[in-house]
């Protein structure tokens, strides 16, 4: 079996350096807040040129810190996607809010401007005061009609960066453009920790400041609460491990680039379509997204009796879960993303794959629609 991605390839070569940091943590025995924590910090706030970094539990966490740290209360709309991770809607869901779907691109697969702007003129009953744009796959939602749009409805913009982090849109990193950007290390993300973990970028003193408080029980200092918070505090473990892998992120990305390009040029006049960057993004491929005129499910048994794991993300819209039919939505309110469900399918495309398994993908795809 080739996985849509294999841990154990990219942890080898660093086994050593990760084992060493982790001893460090131990030894000490700072599990929660230790120093190594901050350093963290201050390394993704210097890689991705954010004033300010915090680390969280994890990427849903995140989401919702940023969103109670910008304000949003019960009862407040937020628009999202209706083709993404449920996480995303779910936090929003779990601050009080209500998720307010909006359709996605057929070609990026990130959230329709168009769509947005139908929600804000059809919606207006609703409180509606923030947007959650989702880099669906590695690559950005177009945020400068994202901007536009927020300024001129006075929305908040919390980027969802779970699958984009080292991503770059106009020559600035996801997470950074808006008024806070969500950061997700789950394991299987291009920069993944060894269990949960997740972060929130952003450039605001104020903002940074509150959501030091709310990830620590609403407290700034031991047993003087401020405010109503959370346990969504970064460990100190996957801090340590994080800063390890971080220094590989780039070479990894690139590679995952060079994969894709290879997809790319071998897929051409095959009938599927290969992933659409847009020209301002530079996309990382956290996922290598192929689509059909037709179901891809035939594909997808194919290749996985070949050998080969393949997937799709996501098969049941977001407007169509069970746990959001109090919303009220239904089948063909929002037909890109549900085609998408249908069609798209992912195949291996992580770093450590080799020349022999990338032309056996190949080969394994052309058998079936050559």
């Amino acid at each position: 079996m080739i996985p849509i991605l294999d841990l154990k390839k990219q942890i080898a070569p660093m086994r050593v350096e990760i084992d060493a940091a982790i001893k460090k943590v131990i030894d000490t025995a700072n599990f929660i807040f230790g120093k190594e924590i901050y350093a963290f910090e201050i390394e993704v706030a210097r890689y991705t040129n954010a004033k300010y970094a915090v680390g969280v539990s994890n990427g849903t966490d995140a989401i919702k810190l940023a969103l109670v740290a910008l304000g949003i209360k019960p009862g407040d709309g937020v628009i999202c996607p209706a083709f993404t991770y449920y996480a995303t809607a779910g936090a929003i869901a779990c601050t009080g809010a209500i998720p307010i779907f909006a359709d996605i691109d057929p070609d990026t697969y990130n959230i329709s401007i168009l769509s947005v702007e139908n929600v804000l003129k059809y919606k207006k009953k609703l409180k509606i005061k923030a947007i959650v744009p989702v880099h669906l796959y590695g690559q950005c939602a177009d945020m400068d009609s994202i901007l536009k749009i927020a300024r001129q409805n006075k929305l908040k913009v919390v980027e969802d960066t779970a699958q984009a982090f080292g991503a770059e849109y106009k020559g600035r990193y996801a997470g950074t453009i808006g008024d806070c950007g969500a950061v997700s290390f789950f394991p299987g993300k291009n920069l993944g920790a060894f269990g949960d973990a997740g972060m929130v970028l952003t450039n605001s003193k104020i903002i940074d400041e509150k959501l030091r408080i709310l990830r620590n029980q609403g407290n700034k200092k031991k047993y003087d609460h401020l405010v109503i918070g959370y346990n969504n505090r970064l460990d100190t473990i996957q801090a340590v491990v994080l800063n390890v892998k971080l220094k590989y992120l780039d070479s990894w990305n690139k590679k995952r680039q060079g994969n894709a390009e290879y997809f790319n040029e071998q897929f051409k006049g095959l009938r599927i379509k290969t992933p659409i960057v847009g020209k301002y993004n530079i996309h990382i491929y956290h996922q290598y997204v192929l689509r059909l005129n037709t179901s891809s499910k035939k594909l997808i048994e194919h290749l996985r009796n070949k050998g080969i794991d393949s997937r799709i993300y996501y098969p049941v819209p977001l407007h169509l879960q069970k746990c959001f039919k109090y919303l009220n939505y239904r089948k063909g309110d929002f037909p890109e993303s549900e085609k998408a469900a249908v069609q798209t399918l992912a195949i291996p495309v992580y770093p450590d794959l080799t020349g022999q398994e990338l032309d056996y993908i190949v080969s394994s795809i052309r058998e079936l629609l050559q």
